[in-house]
């Protein structure tokens, strides 16, 4: 058939025998390839040819002392290299385990891997992204035509996880106020597949529902969307404590009290820092030693422990709000990595003032969320 296929010496029941190194090339001599298989090849290479791509069937690409066999290869844009492999024919069990080998050999020596079929059982597997056509004769593949991808493909609907949603939350409990995406169904069809994959504007990507992975193609407008929708969250995890009091619980409070800034608390639970008490209702207009409390009082909230934690804290939704007022992809990722650095800076702060003081930590990190300007807010 015009390949050079290596081969080695066996022993076997005291008989040697000459036999393939692989077993793709095995398979040649017992399973010729279909008309259907010959057809979607030159689909694609004509395709790849309509977008101003080039591509080539069969091809070998050497890796170290082995190699790297591939139905059709496009080459895509900024060196993007697409990798089709055709499966139409049944292959048994040991076959289909081999296809997550043989995607995950292509994709660590820079082969994006698409793996196309007619059969549904194989494209409901998850072990590489899969994309399933109906099954069509070979003279309705190769002519020009609507050929569609009926699985494999989807785009992303975000949603906000409140009593109006549709959808069920996904981490199983009622509503948790974050933002979720779903991933729909949509039909693609096949020549703009193979055009817009070369081109970068379709990708793979591997969604996780739950304790499955899902691997499927979408938008790079998608992808990138759905990598802002994992790095924006607002509520960080809590930092953990390294060693808790004896029998107290490791979980966050599930009451937030939010104590009045002037409130009067008692000694054995001391605010940060103590502040003066409100005048009575009942009382006289506030005396000039009380204003002089209350402007004490502003002094404190400036300075000190509590206004570092206060500056720190405003530094934080600084850089939030400027993360929120940025479009492109890149400008998002620096942005919201100046604003990671800045929380954790205030959680360190928190913990730390905490545990010097012996204080609720809780109510540490609320005080200067409380105090910090509504404008930055």
């Amino acid at each position: 058939m015009g390949v050079e296929a290596p081969m080695h010496l066996r022993m076997r029941g005291g008989r040697r025998e000459a036999v393939h190194e692989r077993r793709e090339d095995e398979e040649r001599h017992t399973a010729p390839m279909s008309d259907e298989h010959k057809a979607y090849q030159e689909r694609i290479l004509r395709a790849a040819q309509e977008g101003g791509f080039s591509g080539d069937s069969e091809v070998r690409t050497g890796v170290g002392r082995s190699w790297i066999q591939t139905d059709t290869l496009v080459e895509g844009a900024d060196g993007r290299r697409i990798g089709w492999e055709v499966q139409l024919s049944t292959i048994d069990e040991s076959g289909l385990r081999g296809v997550r080998a043989r995607a995950a050999k292509a994709t660590k020596n820079g082969i994006t891997p698409a793996w196309h079929t007619d059969r549904a059982a194989y494209a409901q597997r998850n072990d590489t992204h899969w994309t399933r056509s109906d099954h069509l004769p070979a003279y309705v593949i190769t002519r020009t035509g609507d050929l569609r991808i009926v699985s494999g493909f989807r785009v992303l609907e975000f949603w906000h996880c409140d009593t109006r949603s549709l959808y069920p939350c996904p981490h199983g409990i009622r509503r948790c106020g974050k933002a979720h995406a779903t991933p729909k169904p949509r039909d693609v069809l096949f020549d703009d597949m193979v055009r817009q994959t070369a081109a970068g504007t379709i990708v793979p990507i591997q969604f996780r529902a739950g304790t499955t992975v899902h691997r499927y193609w979408i938008t790079s407008a998608d992808r990138d969307r759905l990598d802002d929708l994992h790095s924006d969250d607002t509520r960080l995890p809590p930092e953990r404590e390294t060693a808790s009091a004896h029998g107290a619980s490791r979980n966050r409070p599930t009451c937030k009290p939010v104590a009045p800034l002037a409130a009067h608390t008692p000694p054995s639970q001391p605010s940060i820092p103590a502040q003066p008490s409100a005048p009575a209702v009942e009382t006289a207009p506030a005396a000039p030693e009380q204003q002089a409390g209350h402007t004490q009082q502003k002094a404190d909230s400036s300075t000190g422990p509590l206004g570092e934690l206060i500056a720190l804290q405003q530094a934080a939704d600084d850089a939030h709000l400027r993360l929120q007022h940025i479009h492109g992809h890149r400008e998002r990722e620096q942005q919201r990595q100046v604003w990671r650095d800045a929380a954790a800076t205030v959680q360190a702060a928190v913990t730390h003032y905490a545990r010097t003081q012996s204080l609720n930590r809780h109510e540490v990190e609320a005080r200067p969320r409380q105090l910090v300007p509504r404008t930055v807010q």
